[in-house]
């Protein structure tokens, strides 16, 4: 059983994890991550798995992943670290998690093209302005 002491308020998960308040309720309502415990007064608090969790999704956000998509991920991998090999439930786990493995990739692969694409334009209008810039008038 998680004490007290291994928990965190939503502002220190928040802040660990590199996402707003407003987001980490968001991802809260939309399932991806729930407290383990409240305080007395209500307050959320979180353990590590939770923490994950949302690095988790923060990972998943910058690739195009939908809620649902993080969803299903988050469910294959609950799946996949309970069951045992052999088992029906662990087997489909591993193929889906493989196949956000493979999809993860190819949005690597998307996210390096736009880059380098946008890197070409940058270099383009470096060019441009450095042949363009006015000579300097001696004074």
């Amino acid at each position: 059983m998680k004490t007290k002491e291994d928990m965190h308020q939503i502002g220190e998960v928040a802040s660990r994890v590199g996402l707003s308040l407003r987001t980490v309720r968001y991802y809260e309502e939309a399932g991806l991550v729930r407290p383990s415990q409240r305080t007395d007064g209500g307050f959320r608090l979180y353990g590590e798995e939770e923490i994950e969790r949302l690095q988790l999704v923060k990972q998943m956000k910058p690739l195009g992943f939908s809620l649902q998509e993080m969803g299903q991920l988050l469910k294959a991998r609950d799946q996949f670290q309970r069951g045992e090999p052999g088992d029906a439930s662990y087997e489909r786990a591993l193929e889906r998690l493989s196949a956000f493995a493979v999809a993860a990739m190819s949005k690597c692969d998307g996210l390096r093209e736009q880059l380098e694409t946008a890197e070409s334009f940058a270099a383009d209008l470096q060019r441009d302005l450095r042949r363009r810039k006015p000579a300097k008038t001696p004074a």
